[in-house]
């Protein structure tokens, strides 16, 4: 793959300037483009997704971030909607999902859903960014025979980095096992019929391209601000510029779940 970063400046504080001044909204992490790559998995979330869609006929896309994942799908159902918690996506969502017919719902992060029992036969998520107190709520609106599919953020995702700016983490990302997951699953009454994990190579080819992904993915490190680890990111701009891309890794989890019918 060629990487096209004739563009992008070398110098440790213009890399900063560039990465502190780009907008941050939403999901879109087209910035990133010749500064990151990321492998994506064999399976093909949003085509199963899309596919799954077609044949529903009440959906519902959890943490649907900006939306653009959902307004792939070729066909809803008949009724479809979609719920948020972060208020930048939310609007931006909004905007995105309601020419198309779906109702976006403004949460907050609590695990409640602000649906009836039964309301849904599908149930849609990718990358939430938890998932673990909502696994009751997601089989109470499902229908017998409803489905939840999802694609989920596996566990130590992004470690390497993480790691980088804030030492071991013992016992991160324990509650993602799959096997932590599984039991989650069928302790609210769900049988889990397709689990799948893949390990994919993430490279970042500057600094700015590690500041830009941190300011976005908050809770990564959840204290981020340039001026505080300024020793730790030049000395990770003096890693890339001396020994080439830092490298960590993306862990995804394909999810679905039925709920007996």
């Amino acid at each position: 793959m060629t990487i096209d970063n004739a563009h992008i400046p070398t110098t440790f504080d213009d890399l900063i300037a560039e990465a502190m001044a780009a907008p941050t909204p939403g999901w879109d992490f087209s910035w990133l483009n010749g500064r990151a790559t990321e492998e994506r998995p064999s399976w093909g979330y949003q085509r199963l997704m899309s596919e799954r869609l077609a044949g529903a006929s009440a959906a519902l896309d959890l943490q649907t971030g900006c939306g653009e994942v959902l307004a792939g799908a070729k066909k809803f159902p008949p009724t479809m909607a979609a719920t948020e918690w972060y208020p930048p996506n939310v609007a931006l969502a909004t905007k995105l999902l309601h020419p198309r017919g779906v109702v976006l719902v403004a949460t907050t992060d609590e695990p409640v859903l602000p649906f009836a029992d039964g309301a849904f036969d599908l149930v849609t998520s990718r990358h939430p960014h938890d998932v673990g107190g909502w696994w009751p709520e997601i089989a109470r609106v499902l229908t017998p025979g409803g489905t939840y599919f999802a694609q989920h953020n596996g566990p130590d995702t992004m470690l390497e980095l993480i790691e980088f700016f804030l030492g071991p983490q013992p016992g991160a990302g324990a509650e993602r096992q799959p096997e932590a997951e599984r039991q989650e699953v069928e302790a609210a009454g769900l049988q889990m019929i397709d689990q799948r994990v893949e390990h994919l190579r993430v490279e970042f080819f500057d600094i700015g391209a590690v500041i830009y992904w941190l300011r976005k993915v908050i809770w990564a490190v959840p204290d981020f601000t340039v001026d505080r680890y300024r020793d730790r990111l030049l000395d990770l701009h003096q890693s890339i510029q001396d020994d080439g891309p830092f490298v960590t890794r993306a862990i995804r989890m394909l999810v679905e779940a039925r709920k007996p019918g």
